[in-house]
């Protein structure tokens, strides 16, 4: 990680009073994170090479992933947002020597009945000293068949994503980055802690709406964009429109400055992106997974085609196998844990094309590849799309696989519950039409059933960045009661 401990070095230099770092509790300048980070680094000194970092969004959340990477550890991020027992499913097979935490977990973590250290903000003038080249850093991801991997990362793929995607955001010392998603999610790591501090912007992070995003609940996220007066931001699909609705609800303008809101992780409607447009918020799509270091191509803002998640980072390659995307580049991960190293070429599993000006489209999963009585081939994403264009919902399941017709399981937003409860059948089948009138008619569903956000997540039908474990909705179909269009 030598290449952003030079670049914080240079700000340091540069600007060493100028705030870098702030939540809702306290703030740091570029000296305090210096200080804050060397301090710490003395209590990581040990031989516990692999450490966990429980934590919600904050200061110290970065201190202690700086000092991790400063002190050549292998650091594992714990999601706040798990159970008991998931938490200690990962630390037993990461083999995890000490957690880190705060001082509000810390009755949480004995608990889990793992050593822990408080991780605390020291900003007392401390020597620094040369940091240690073997960071690497373990991320949990379910994937689509909720089965968790531990996708690992070096400082290499780091330092490739962190580059190529400040070259392609245009970020620059100017910025002010707002957080909003979990820290634990790699996307949000690289966004809001690897590339502020390798441009020199400034980050603050709003704990209360990340919480609520891993929470499928999220509520003042409008204030907190406008208090929060970003030039750049990350958001999910799902809090892009929920954000864009509240707004057009409130009849509030984006923030003056806001210039680079990048939204990846599902499809974003054509209706969405369009009023988005319409309102000023600009929305550049992106795509990738964990196992490329999340970002693998992106919009530019003198490069954009709305519709498509964009072109390859600099560095990376694409290309189109029997309609698999298969990426190639430094950014590919080192490999699973426990498995062989993984080469530069990695297949996706995602079904994808390219046009001829070298935008890439996602169609979806290869292995969700819905294929009816009828013969019919449907991307169930592709049905999805057009029904999370309403602001009723939230998210939107399509199954059915070896049956006559679609069946869609809605998942209500805040704002659509009511709409729900009070609908009636015909209501909603009326509503499904109308939002799936421009697809062809094998592929409107025909059944359906609602299903709270709360209850989704309680029953783990969903991973930590809200995408769906589709298995388990089959089988949460298979074995519930559904509402059937009138024929």
């Amino acid at each position: 990680m030598r290449f952003l401990f030079d670049s914080i070095e240079r700000h340091l230099t540069e600007r060493p009073s100028q705030i870098v770092v702030a939540d809702t509790h306290q703030t740091l300048t570029w000296t305090d994170l210096r200080n804050a980070v060397a301090n710490y680094r003395k209590k990581l000194a040990t031989n516990e090479k692999i450490l966990g970092l429980l934590a919600p969004n904050g200061c110290e959340y970065v201190v202690a992933l700086l000092a991790a990477a400063a002190e050549g550890k292998t650091l594992v991020p714990l999601p706040t947002f798990f159970s008991d027992a998931q938490l200690s499913k990962i630390i037993g097979d990461a083999s995890i020597n000490r957690i880190l935490v705060t001082e509000e977990i810390v009755q949480r973590a004995t608990r889990l009945g793992a050593p822990h250290s408080v991780v605390n903000l020291d900003t007392a003038d401390c020597t620094w000293s040369a940091p240690v080249e073997s960071f690497e850093t373990i991320i949990y991801t379910s994937g689509s068949g909720g089965q968790p991997k531990g996708v690992r990362h070096t400082s290499i793929q780091i330092e490739a994503v962190v580059q190529s995607l400040g070259a392609a955001s245009a970020a620059t010392a100017e910025d002010r980055y707002l957080s909003l998603l979990p820290l634990p999610m790699l996307l949000e790591t690289i966004c809001a802690v690897f590339l502020p501090l390798f441009s020199g912007a400034r980050v603050y992070f709003d704990a209360r709406i990340a919480e609520g995003v891993a929470a499928g609940r999220v509520s003042e996220l409008s204030k907190a964009i406008i208090d929060g007066d970003p030039t750049a931001t990350v958001l999910v699909p799902q809090l892009l429109k929920a954000w864009l609705f509240e707004m057009r609800a409130m009849r509030i303008p984006p923030p003056s400055g806001l210039r680079f809101v990048a939204v990846g992780g599902a499809p974003v409607s054509r209706a969405v992106l369009d009023l988005a447009e319409n309102m000023g918020v600009p929305v550049f799509e992106g795509y990738g997974l964990s196992e490329c270091c999340s970002v693998v191509t992106l919009n530019r803002t003198d490069d954009s085609k709305p519709g498509t998640s964009g072109k390859p980072l600099s560095g990376v390659t694409i290309a189109i196998d029997n309609g698999e995307i298969v990426v190639d580049g430094p950014t590919v991960m080192q490999g699973y844990l426990g498995s062989p190293l993984t080469g530069r070429s990695w297949r996706t599993g995602d079904l994808g094309t390219i046009d001829e000006d070298g935008f890439l489209t996602v169609h979806g999963r290869k292995d969700n590849l819905i294929v009816t009585s009828f013969g019919r081939n449907i991307s169930p994403e592709w049905v999805e799309t057009a029904l999370m264009a309403d602001p009723r919902i939230a998210l939107a399941i399509i199954s059915g696989s070896g049956q006559s017709a679609l069946h869609a399981v809605l998942v209500p937003t805040a704002f659509g519950e009511s709409w729900f409860t009070t609908a009636s059948q015909k209501d909603v089948h009326c509503l499904i039409a109308t939002l799936c009138s421009d697809l062809p008619a094998y592929a409107v569903p025909q059944a359906y059933q609602t299903l709270s956000i709360s209850d989704a997540l309680k029953a783990k039908l969903m991973t930590t960045n809200g995408r769906p474990i589709r298995c388990r909705f089959n089988d949460y179909v298979a074995t519930s009661t559904h509402q059937t269009a009138a024929q």
